[in-house]
């Protein structure tokens, strides 16, 4: 594969959460892949500061740091401590040199089957985060998940949804994530990819492959691209022609993969986005 092949390509980093980040840092270079999508946990396992400057010294831009929200608690305390969470998340993103931070905006609490009160107290939360996120030069992205996951985990289902709450706020502050993994089934999506792309809202593009049956829980049945029912070139093209010009992550949540070594998931799936993207 050559480096203008790789060049749009970003491994995000659960999809071979089985590397350290130093392992991962060294795979990337000997690949040729000059991307890099980061989550917390394993930042904050390793060290913010030390993980800056790893990435850093190898040369790679981190495209996202995964993943700030859970906005929807009715607890104030807890609502509080969220908050003060995603502050914590910014100010990650930026030591780490990011200016996108993706948002999971949480399921219903307990008890709760008040999907638009769930959605409110994530504009809320917006409202307080995005003017903070912009003095940090951090983007919000909020990433609708699919349907399944509305209850426990992420009320914000569809791209429109997304784009509802995102247009309350300026661009620069607040906009979406789109992965294929959540959207592909959605016939509305790519009008909405183009709504999003019309105001500079598509902060970053992920890709994921459907395959079934689902496992047990259904976290971690994101298939390794071209395995499954998604049609990658398509996406691509519809965020293209909305004027999406940035990297394209692979964000793969894979029992499968990650039992596997984690060098060889890698080039597996560097060259899978060479040969299902154009």
């Amino acid at each position: 594969m050559s480096a203008a092949e790789l060049e749009r390509f970003s491994i995000n980093q659960m999809t071979v959460k089985q590397l350290s980040m130093p392992e991962l840092v060294d795979a990337c270079g000997r690949s040729g892949i000059r991307n890099v999508g980061l989550w917390r946990e394993p930042v904050e396992s390793y060290g913010l500061e030390a993980t800056a400057k790893l990435v850093r010294d190898a040369g790679l831009t981190v495209t996202t740091l995964c993943r700030g929200g859970f906005f929807t608690a009715i607890d104030p305390r807890e609502r509080a401590e969220a908050l003060a969470d995603n502050r914590r998340a910014i100010d990650e993103a930026a030591t780490l040199g990011t200016d996108t931070l993706v948002l999971v905006s949480g399921g219903l609490p307990a008890g709760s089957k008040d999907l638009h009160g769930a959605r409110e107290r994530i504009a809320d939360a917006l409202a307080e985060l995005g003017p903070y996120a912009e003095e940090h030069g951090v983007r919000l992205a909020i990433e609708p998940l699919h349907p399944m996951y509305a209850s426990d985990r992420c009320v914000v289902s569809t791209l429109a949804q997304a784009l509802d709450l995102a247009e309350r706020f300026p661009a620069q502050q607040v906009g979406v994530t789109v992965d294929t993994y959540h959207i592909w089934w959605d016939d509305t999506a790519p009008a909405q990819i183009a709504r999003a792309g019309a105001s500079g809202r598509i902060h970053t593009f992920q890709l994921a492959d459907w395959t079934t049956p689902l496992p047990e829980g259904v976290l971690t049945g994101r298939g390794q691209i071209g395995d499954g029912a998604i049609d990658m070139r398509e996406w691509q093209g519809y965020v293209e022609a909305a004027g999406y010009t940035g990297a394209i992550e692979v964000e793969l949540f894979n029992d499968g993969l990650w039992a596997r070594d984690g060098r060889e998931v890698l080039a597996e799936t560097a060259a899978r986005f060479v040969e299902h993207t154009r």
